[in-house]
């Protein structure tokens, strides 16, 4: 038998915080919402397994969510948080080993569940039938009234001797709540521990925590973010490029996705933007991700001719797709001629367009070589840029190495 289960009650819809996506796909630092849950209650050490109840038709969300992570294969939910639960009990009861003895059960959409909360819930139950997190309130209490016209006016003040918040996890004897939930099917009750309440059983009050966040709106998002930054959750990385194209017949060039006319061109399998080329450069090693040839290599008939804001473009795509965001661009052209004081603007601009950030995060610079080397000889046009990003940090997976 199992000792201990979370069970992480994943079905819902989120509608209060709105979008498409559900709350709990979210991503919070990079990484799914859920996530953060599965990886906190998976790494204690009191918890020998983890499922979650999830709608039917976030399966493929839910897989990318709980990718690499340990947890049992999950079952689908019900039309009411009360049912996700008993569904999710009756397929924990079915295990191959038999039930467990204790079960915790957990808000998809509470990313912080840490390891003391976790002990102090388990330790309760030796002693009670259930335990749960919770916190006494605080804030002064007014009971809202109608006032007729649309506005709430203040009401009575309500006494809060005695009122605490409630959290999950909630934890409990298997048996004991599966009987409860069993018997109360239908009730409708606002969390696990109301059934207990109701099923007669003794439930600990025990240390919640604040920043045991429950993520219902997009303000409790953004707090979210800010405890996971205070906490180390971001990492800074800082990437160079450096490219380099010679002169050739032509009319123009093109530098930092700007067109510009000139007694020659720059010779290139694609357009030879070569400051578009050093950035490209400088985002993919900011993210270990090789360079530009590899992205795009000269051999491939396709880039014959392209424009290179298509690589940048797939750059900031990479980048996306990890969770990050650009603090910060910087280029330097290198060049005798065409001059770039009267273009500068411009090419900021396009190439803050590209990459979907604000024209101030993006810097643009041009030197000559005082008459020196190949630049100075006007044979051809180098660019050299800096890229520093920020990074959702990786997360340990336990058993295996950093996500």
């Amino acid at each position: 038998m199992t000792d201990t289960v979370a069970l992480v009650v994943a079905a819902g819809r989120g509608h209060r915080f709105g979008g498409e996506l559900p709350k709990q796909y979210r991503r919070l630092a990079g990484v799914p919402l859920l996530r953060h849950s599965l990886q906190r209650l998976l790494a204690h050490p009191g918890i020998q397994a983890v499922r979650c109840v999830i709608h039917p038709d976030d399966r493929a969300l839910y897989e990318e969510a709980a990718a690499d992570l340990a947890t049992l294969e999950p079952c689908a939910g019900g039309a009411e948080r009360q049912d996700s639960v008993r569904l999710g009990l009756d397929s924990l009861a079915a295990l191959p080993g038999g039930p467990p003895r204790r079960i915790l059960i957990h808000d998809g959409a509470r990313p912080f569940p840490s390891a003391g909360l976790l002990d102090r819930l388990l330790a309760a139950l030796a002693e009670r039938e259930g335990a749960i997190p919770a916190l006494p309130v605080t804030d002064t209490l007014k009971r809202g009234l109608e006032g007729g016209d649309g506005a709430t006016l203040c009401g009575e003040t309500v006494a809060r001797d005695g009122l605490w918040r409630a959290q999950t996890p909630q934890a409990f004897r298997f048996e004991a709540i599966r009987a409860a939930h069993r018997a109360l099917a239908g009730e409708a009750l606002t969390d696990d521990a109301a059934l207990a309440e109701r099923a007669g059983l003794a439930v600990a009050l025990v240390a919640g925590e604040e920043e045991n966040v429950k993520v219902t709106t997009t303000q409790d998002l953004a707090r979210a973010e800010r405890l996971l930054a205070a906490g180390g959750a971001w990492e800074t990385r800082v990437g160079n490029g450096f490219d380099v194209h010679r002169f050739g017949p032509g009319e123009g060039v093109v530098l930092c996705g700007v067109p510009l006319a000139h007694s020659q061109g720059l010779l290139g399998h694609s357009d030879a933007d070569v400051g578009l080329h050093a950035l490209t450069d400088a985002l993919l090693g900011a993210l270990g991700a090789g360079d530009i040839g590899q992205h795009f290599p000269p051999s491939d008939a396709r880039w014959k001719g392209a424009d290179s804001a298509a690589f940048l473009a797939h750059a900031g795509g990479l980048l996306a797709a990890r969770g990050g965001r650009i603090v910060n661009l910087d280029v330097t052209l290198i060049c005798e001629r065409p001059k770039v004081g009267p273009h500068r603007e411009a090419m900021r601009a396009r190439i803050a367009a590209i990459l979907g950030i604000a024209v101030e995060r993006v810097g643009v610079k041009a030197t000559t070589t005082e008459g020196l080397g190949f630049t100075g000889r006007g044979e051809g046009i180098a660019a050299q840029a800096t890229a520093a990003l920020e990074l959702p940090r990786p997360q340990p997976v336990p058993g295996g190495e950093a996500a």
